[in-house]
């Protein structure tokens, strides 16, 4: 399949080259011109240039490619301003077959710990996760006025070989209380990658699909495991009194949200069955070395 990419980092790299793989031209336009070369260098038509500020209809030809939207949004505001501007640059006429958008399952916010599927409304309680339904609603808007097919995937935290939070436990960075700790969610990047793949590929997508192992955890119990699996001692614990000034802003503010994602659809309906449905799984044997990540 021909396939372009917006974005092409660490998830992103790894579906270029599966696509490149499988016969595909593939094309991509990222930030920076090492990764661009680096690019170049697998055999992907690549460029770089600033997401920010592509002027109107200056990106090629997309008619006969799935165009895959990785770029996250800009660090700061209520609206993915990048993705606008992307979608404003593409010439009409020439839209993609179908465009698949990462997003994240922060768009739910805080569900109290309950299981959610796409059917629940989106609730946003911070920027990021506000930032993230803009781009969302501002795609299908977009793509329902061009008649061009879109997937969502929704997707929580991602790991695998290159992902780990290894400097944070190696500096004895403190986790909140296991007793504390609220429901996360995540996906192994191997996982992750099949879902992007199959979202470019479905006959009759559903619009979202919630994408992630099935089988949620504490972000606490996640730095225990990957510590006990590479040898390294656990963090230390603070309790829900100290964390304020034990732990970044950043941590706390997903802490602030519990649920536990459903991944019934994209199971069922997507056809990916998790390679690595749990952490012992995803963690057990795990290559330490980490894959090129482009960006």
């Amino acid at each position: 399949m021909h396939s372009f990419f917006i974005g092409c980092g660490y998830v992103g790299s790894q579906v270029a080259r599966r696509e490149l793989a499988e016969g595909g031209a593939v094309g991509a336009l990222v930030r920076r011109a090492g990764s661009a070369a680096d690019l170049k260098a697998l055999g992907i038509e690549a460029r770089n240039a600033d997401l920010d500020r592509l002027p109107p209809g200056s990106l090629p030809d997309f008619k006969g490619r799935v165009l895959y939207w990785f770029a996250p949004p800009p660090a700061q505001g209520l609206v993915d301003t990048r993705l606008a501007a992307g979608l404003a640059a593409l010439h009409p006429g020439l839209e993609p077959d179908r465009i698949v958008l990462i997003s994240t399952t922060g768009v739910y916010g805080d569900c109290d710990g309950e299981w959610v599927d796409e059917s629940r409304p989106v609730n946003p309680k911070s920027d990021r996760g506000q930032r993230r339904v803009d781009a969302e609603e501002n795609l299908q808007r977009w793509c329902d006025s061009r008649d061009v097919p879109s997937v969502i995937l929704r997707v929580p935290g991602i790991y695998g070989p290159g992902k780990l939070p290894l400097e944070r436990l190696r500096a004895g960075q403190p986790v909140l209380a296991p007793q504390a700790s609220p429901w996360s969610n995540r996906v192994h990047a191997h996982d992750l990658v099949e879902a992007c793949l199959a979202a470019g590929r479905i006959d009759d997508p559903a619009p979202v699909y919630n994408i992630s192992d099935g089988n949620p955890s504490s972000m606490t119990e996640f730095f225990f495991e990957v510590a006990d699996a590479l040898g390294l001692p656990r963090p230390p614990v603070v309790s829900r009194a100290e964390q304020e000034q034990a732990l970044s802003a950043g941590m706390r503010s997903y802490l602030a949200e519990s649920k536990r994602i459903d991944n019934s659809l994209m199971t069922t309906h997507l056809g990916v069955v998790p390679r690595y449905p749990d952490l012992a799984t995803g963690l057990a044997g795990l290559d330490r070395g980490a894959p090129s990540a482009l960006g």
